[in-house]
């Protein structure tokens, strides 16, 4: 049986969900999803699938996600809805819809990308267990199918390499190093998303220290969900995957209310 969502929790929903215009934004992996080994195979949870479609279609109500993945990967896991916004690769790409601008890098940022590659994959080779992943404006560093031995040392020496590398950013996350070349992050994300959609209120939910981002810009009557264990700035935690698909399901039922009413 899941464990229920705290009187707390529930009162900050109903307040969320009364307001005027609302947006409704959640990390894919780790949130709606559990983890696992192979980033290609993960799947948000059908309950909370099926409530992200009901939140998409309610009048003044927007939905999005915003993830470390390259948005080609994001569409790929996910499915959105046509409706649902997308922030991808921690911020540095963006949908909006089909008039959009995409990603586009200058020649300097090309080049960056081009040595940081190589840096990576040098280590990669030597290091069994890790994986490579390219985006369109980073690169990462997959230590989860590593011992941990090797994962710390592929860390180590990655990191050691890309000090030479100028105009890289890096980023923790769980199990990956995640450079860019691209400055963003998903509170910059988060924040363009209030301001393009007019928000009222936001609810965001995440697991990984690379959602404290977002967590950090949000102030009442905004709610933030921390799933999982780990310090955060949310002011509201849960358990799991699975506990979302209870917060998503109850918000379904308060927003339906409140836009009917």
């Amino acid at each position: 049986m899941s464990e229920s969502l705290s009187p707390e929790l529930l009162s900050a929903l109903a307040t969320a969900a009364a307001t005027d215009t609302l947006l409704v934004a959640l990390d894919f992996d780790g949130t709606m999803s559990p983890l696992v080994d192979r980033a290609e195979d993960a799947r948000a949870l059908p309950g909370s699938a099926a409530a992200l479609r009901e939140l998409a279609q309610l009048p003044r109500t927007t939905t999005a996600l915003i993830s470390g993945r390259a948005l080609e990967s994001l569409r790929s896991v996910a499915s959105p809805e046509p409706e649902t916004l997308l922030i991808g690769s921690h911020g540095a790409e963006t949908w909006t819809g089909p008039d959009g601008a995409p990603l586009e890098l200058t020649a300097s940022q090309a080049e960056i990308l081009r040595r940081a590659t190589d840096a990576v994959q040098k280590v990669v080779d030597i290091h069994p267990g890790t994986l490579l992943e390219l985006k369109p404006a980073g690169v990462v560093l997959h230590t989860r199918t590593a011992d941990a031995e090797t994962a710390e040392s592929a860390t180590t020496a990655a990191r050691t390499a890309l000090s030479a590398v100028d105009g890289v950013h890096l980023s923790n996350g769980k199990n990956v190093l995640e450079l860019s070349v691209v400055q963003a992050d998903k509170g910059r994300g988060l924040q363009s998303l209030r301001e393009l959609t007019a928000a009222t209120a936001v609810i965001f939910a995440g697991d990984d220290v690379t959602d404290e981002h977002a967590l950090k810009t949000l102030t009442a009557p905004d709610v933030g969900i921390k799933v999982g264990d780990g310090d955060t700035a949310a002011e509201y935690r849960i358990t799991s995957p699975e506990q979302l698909v209870q917060v998503l399901q109850e918000l379904v039922t308060l927003r339906t209310a409140g836009v009917s009413a």
